[in-house]
């Protein structure tokens, strides 16, 4: 109440700053009731400041934008104590209007000329400009049969869906600046502006014009001048050309248009983060792109872009972003020119700009271009580079943000040779670039070399013989041949799986080199254990012979003794020479009779007034960690079965306002074991209460955690799971628990049992941390004479989960084993199978 109390005071505090804009924030929650969850969670803080909450489409459902007139200083400060809220943070506002690059006269117009380019008529200046010639586009088109293939995204201005140029290959795409279908930048013309679209105007009757800073359009004088003079179409276009020159790379590449940003080159982080998880294939559209061009870039990090970059790497995307036109050097000790998303680069590729006159400037950094190996991954040409802009037309643009899309489209060809590229395979085949000097990342960008670096340079694994039988505690040897394909010369790293319980594998030798033309041979011996016999233990138990009967079979023995010896003198043989046995065979008897007869002691129930020794017990608790409301179950197990009349224990508990007992439980005569419940009350916070069981001046405990309970709609127990299983006893398993969603504030304890702590031992509780949905455990293990399976059982938040543990004997176990050998180097894997029977 009081902290309910506390945030509404902040509220009313921050009245007092007059009323703004909206502002926007951007909160990852784990409340897991979506939206509307998190607008009930924010009711203290939007009592008097109305607030918007919009989901932002990453996979979990966690990520929200919020929005209301609250200073988003004191908003953070509000939202971030909230349960359930993992971050938050302020959505940025990112410009595509920046940098030092300036448009410069082109030395010569295009030709205008029409020519065919792969399905479309375009300007022949456009499809044989010099740029092209530079990356080697028709080289690497030709060379390796390649025009593109797969879906490549532009997070952008939008496109113009009419550009004869696109016709074909252009898909719908996603407004997420006006949160509709379509990707179209004509939208943000305004009528008033424009009363009708300018037509289509080409040289020599149209001279290019500048239409802002990074570009220049061949347009009627009248509209360029406009579109150059008016801030709200500053970045006009900008989506249109950069959609062009992914097309000329890759012109049978499909292209997804995902608008992110208005027309004067303005966008929230929180549009940009919408757009990357519905290339990543999150959307109702049903839609997964490939790649993403990102031709913007801003000075300050964010956890949720780098979030939902990792889960497009994640989703085997290709991404490239502009390292940015501020003519800065990247320097992470200082975060001077540090710009994002390039800086991200192990899923991003930043790439700057070089010039683009052949043999004059081609592998020269633009003065624009930010460098600096912290951003740069690799450059391509960015100055008086020809492409599509709206209206049917075309353009000339400078800077970065037409550099990085000779890279995206780069990625459509590549995934034409090799349709699963992923990130790190396009970085490193893209790395096979033109050196260009320090800080330039790896060079400028050479499309043949990258599409020669990507597969089908790769090897192979064989394994001789392919079955091997041996008994256990042999070793069984395999031969495994790695050879190489088209001249692969990278160490590959062996390692062995699905190997039978107690045995080893050893490789030799490892990692096996490679020349790129021989191949190679390695050792795989596979060490079984010899199974080994314990002898079992049986006690041997003497029972006490009923009373009448030991006293007879005493004086038997008496009498036996008596007549042995009458007989022997009696027919004048000399007497017994052993006279010491008679007395022993008596003394025996006594003995007999005593032990039978309780030792003299008076038994229970014949009216002595003794009292009856303590019985042996134990008492445990299952599970040992409840959620208060929750029970759990008490158990007590004697030592040998309950004596006649039964045994009669007391129950009580040190904290009956937390968990109560009832007053006692009987153990029937005959019986081992009783069970007991114990109940819990809510509580709010984690308590530890001592359950007491007593009987004849015995006394046992155990201890009960009761915790609070989880948030409505918080996380459940998803899953438990051993590995190896089955364990060869003596060693150890591991456990893992997994949860159905992040763990909340505080992490989640996960209580832990065995049906049989003799043979498996586990820890009576687990934690998951916060944020995370699993945590390991170890399940150790007794030597056991046979197979033994085990139930261990996990319980959080009222629901239980069981897995089987089994636990052999010492010993590889028989049977028929498949196990695969696996070679790795860099991303490549390739697996071989063997078997192996063990008698």
């Amino acid at each position: 109440m009081i902290r309910r109390l506390g945030l509404i005071a902040a509220v009313l505090l921050s009245l007092a700053v007059p009323a703004r804009a909206q502002n926007r924030i951007i909160v990852r929650t784990t409340l897991g009731l979506g939206a509307q969850g998190l607008q009930q969670a924010l009711q203290p803080i939007c009592v008097l400041q109305p607030c918007t909450v919009l989901g932002l489409g990453d996979p979990f459902n966690q990520l929200f934008l919020v929005t209301t007139s609250l200073d988003p200083t004191i908003l953070l400060n509000l939202v971030r104590p909230l349960p359930g809220i993992v971050d938050a943070e302020i959505d940025q506002v990112i410009s595509l209007v920046g940098g030092s690059n300036l448009v410069t006269a082109l030395s010569a117009a295009p030709d205008s000329s029409p020519t065919s380019y792969h399905g479309s008529t375009v300007w022949y200046g456009y499809a044989n400009q010099p740029a092209a010639s530079i990356v080697r586009v028709s080289t690497a088109q030709s060379q390796f049969n390649v025009l593109g293939s797969g879906i490549v995204a532009d997070i952008d201005t939008g496109v113009d869906p009419n550009h004869p140029a696109l016709a074909g290959v252009l898909q719908p795409g996603h407004d997420f600046v006006n949160n509709k279908p379509g990707a179209s930048e004509l939208n943000d013309l305004s009528p008033t502006d424009f009363p009708s679209p300018p037509s289509a105007c080409s040289p020599p009757a149209c001279k290019a014009a500048q239409v802002n800073q990074s570009s220049a359009a061949f347009l009627d004088q009248s509209s360029a001048a406009f579109l150059d003079t008016n801030p709200k179409y500053a970045a006009f276009g900008h989506g249109t050309m950069v959609m062009g020159i992914i097309h000329l790379v890759a012109p049978t590449a499909k292209l997804l248009p995902l608008k992110a940003f208005s027309s004067d080159g303005t966008g929230f982080l929180s549009n940009i983060l919408q757009a990357i998880y519905y290339a990543a294939g999150n959307n109702s559209d049903a839609i997964k792109a490939n790649a993403i061009n990102m031709s913007f870039d801003f000075p300050t990090s964010s956890s949720e872009l780098a979030s939902a970059l990792d889960y497009a790497s994640q989703s085997s995307l290709i991404c490239a972003a502009s390292a940015g036109n501020d003519g800065q050097k990247a320097d992470p000790g200082t975060g001077s020119g540090m710009v994002y998303p390039a800086a991200l680069q192990n899923v991003v590729m930043g790439v700057a700009s070089t010039g683009s006159v052949p043999g004059v400037n081609e592998d020269t950094r633009s003065s624009f271009s930010n460098y600096g190996n912290a951003i740069v991954w690799v450059a391509a040409p960015g100055e008086a580079i020809v492409t599509t802009y709206p209206f049917s037309t075309y353009a000339a643009g400078w800077g970065t943000s037409f550099s990085a899309p000779f890279v995206s489209g780069g990625a459509g060809l590549l995934l034409n040779k090799q349709a699963n590229t992923n990130e790190s395979q396009a970085a490193a085949a893209v790395a096979h670039a033109v050196s260009v000097g320090p800080d330039m990342g790896n060079g400028r960008l050479d499309l043949v070399q990258g599409l020669a670096a990507l597969s089908p340079q790769d090897f192979t694994l064989s394994a001789s013989p392919s079955a091997s039988t041996i008994n256990a505690g042999q070793p069984a040897t395999y031969s495994i041949t790695v050879a190489p394909i088209l001249g692969f010369n990278q160490p590959v790293t062996l390692s062995c799986g699905g190997l039978p319980p107690a045995s080893t594998c050893a490789i030799t030798p490892n990692p096996v080199a490679l020349d790129g033309t021989n191949a190679a041979t390695a050792t795989v011996v596979v060490k079984t254990t010899a199974r080994s016999t314990v002898p079992l233990a049986i006690p041997l138990r003497i029972r006490p012979l009923p009373r009448l009967a030991a006293v007879g079979l005493a004086y038997l023995f008496v009498y036996i003794v008596w007549v042995l010896q009458f007989t022997v003198r009696r027919f004048g043989q000399p007497p017994f020479q052993r006279p010491g046995f008679s007395a022993a065979i008596t003394l025996l008897a006594i003995l007999l009779y005593s032990y039978s007869c309780g030792g003299g002691a008076a038994a229970p129930g014949n009216g002595s007034s003794s009292q009856a020794s303590p019985i042996s017990f134990s008492l445990t608790l299952n599970p040992t960690s409840v959620n208060g409301g929750n029970t759990s179950t008490g158990e007590i197990i004697l030592s040998a079965p309950a004596p006649s009349g039964g045994a009669v224990f007391s129950l009580s508990s040190n904290n009956t306002s937390v968990a109560t007992v009832p007053p006692s439980v009987s153990i029937a005569a005959g019986l081992t074991m009783a069970a007991f419940p114990v109940s819990t009350n809510a509580t709010s916070n984690s308590t530890s209460v001592t359950i007491s069981a007593s009987n004849s001046g015995l006394t046992q405990t155990a201890s009960l955690t009761v915790t609070p309970q989880p948030p409505p709609g918080g996380p459940t127990l998803a899953s438990l799971s051993f590995n190896p299983n089955p364990v060869v006893g003596g060693l150890s398993s591991s456990g893992a628990v997994t949860l159905s969603r992040p763990a909340p504030n505080g992490g989640a304890l996960v209580s832990l049992s065995s049906s049989n702590p003799a043979v498996v031992t586990v820890p009576a509780t687990i934690t998951i941390p916060f944020g995370k949905t699993s945590a390991s455990f170890t399940a150790n293990t007794s030597i056991v004479t046979a197979p033994a399976k085990v139930t261990v059982g996990a319980s959080y938040a009222g629901v239980r989960q069981t897995s089987s543990l089994t636990v052999l004997p010492p010993g590889t176990p028989v049977g028929t084993y498949t196990l695969t050998i696996t070679g790795t180097s860099g991303n490549l894997n390739h697996n071989t199978l063997v078997s192996l029977t063990v008698n």
